[in-house]
């Protein structure tokens, strides 16, 4: 598939301002991440607020049933690696709808990119820490460990399907809506409330 360059210059050049909005980002330790995850995703819910002053009226009859999977915190088993897993998860399918060409709203476009840079700051710090947990297990594997690793990743995987049908969902109807107007200020809100539910998993990296 062949990209176009215009595409590619506005992808680029927000890229290149990322040390702007996310300060210390090229100082990242994944010991931190937990912090800049919190303050990233703060400032995602405070983009998704600006980009419309208002709901519009129009749109007001408009409902969507996405579902939300609120009690994913119990699919995911205690430690840091599952949380992560869950929140690029979410960073992913939340990057892909942010950047879709189809976006058809009066948002500020500026707040847009923000966010798209955000997202895009978060899948890679989250892949780079993972990996580099993955590398330090490979040192230490028990087999006692082994066998909780496995029971783990098994609920791990039943927490990420559970998001993806929950992202699919969203897809399915920004597809079905014809990518509307309205369709898009309806994601907008169930976005933020997914956001907001992440931000909240964010103090249980904390505590681990």
């Amino acid at each position: 598939m062949s990209t176009n360059p215009d595409v590619i210059q506005k992808c680029l050049w927000p890229a290149c301002l990322v040390s702007l909005f996310i300060p210390g980002i090229l100082s990242l330790h994944c010991n931190l991440l937990h912090f800049h995850l919190r303050e990233v995703t703060w400032q995602n819910l405070k983009l998704l607020n600006s980009m419309n002053n208002s709901f519009p009226v129009e749109c007001l009859g408009e409902t969507g049933a996405f579902e939300f999977p609120q009690d994913i915190q119990s699919y995911i088993p205690p430690g840091e690696r599952y949380l992560k897993e869950a929140f690029y998860e979410m960073s992913t399918h939340a990057f892909n709808i942010f950047t879709q060409y189809t976006i058809k709203s009066t948002w500020k476009k500026k707040y847009l990119q923000q966010i798209q840079i955000r997202l895009d700051w978060q899948m890679h710090h989250l892949e780079q820490c993972l990996e580099e947990e993955e590398k330090g297990n490979e040192d230490s594997k028990q087999i006692e460990e082994d066998g909780m690793n496995f029971s783990g990743a098994m609920v791990s995987q039943v927490s990420n399907l559970e998001l993806r049908r929950y992202f699919y969902r969203i897809y399915n109807f920004l597809k079905d809506k014809k990518y509307s107007r309205c369709a898009w200020e309806i994601i907008r809100l169930e976005l933020r409330r997914c956001f907001y539910y992440f931000y909240k998993l964010t103090l249980l990296l904390r505590k681990e």
